[in-house]
Formats: C-alpha cells, sequence, structure tokens
C-alpha cells in the first residue's frame, strides 16, 4: 500500500469525524451537552479534526507526486 493511499484515507476518516462532530455540536445546543461533551468542546474538536483532514489531503497529493516521480 502506498503512503499516499493511506495518508488519503486518514483525511477522509479525519473530515468524516470532524463533519460529525460539527453536527453534534449543532445538536448539542447552547448550553447543553452530547454524549458528555459540551458544544464549545464539540466545536473545537471539528475545527481540529477539518484542520487535519486537510493537511493530510495537501500532504497526500505532494506524496503521490513524489511516487510519480520516484
Amino acid at each position: 500500500m502506498k503512503k499516499s493511499s493511506f495518508i488519503h484515507g486518514v483525511s477522509i476518516v479525519a473530515g468524516i469525524w470532524g463533519v460529525l462532530a460539527l453536527i453534534g455540536a449543532w445538536l448539542a445546543g447552547e448550553n447543553g451537552t452530547i454524549f458528555g461533551f459540551s458544544q464549545q468542546h464539540c466545536f473545537y474538536d471539528a475545527i481540529v479534526l477539518e484542520l487535519i483532514s486537510v493537511s493530510a489531503g495537501i500532504c497526500a497529493i505532494y506524496r503521490r507526486q513524489l511516487e510519480r516521480e520516484g
């Protein structure tokens, strides 16, 4: 398995988890919780997970280019 394919998979999984965290934050409401996490905590999780997803996607593109050249 190529590293670019693995990193691409990580990007997809992190993106999906980020979206689920965002939906959880919306469902938690302003003063509520969902699964023991506050709305603010879910928003922060969503931000971090989406940043990981974007950076892993960029890394996968760069890695794929390196694999094609070498």
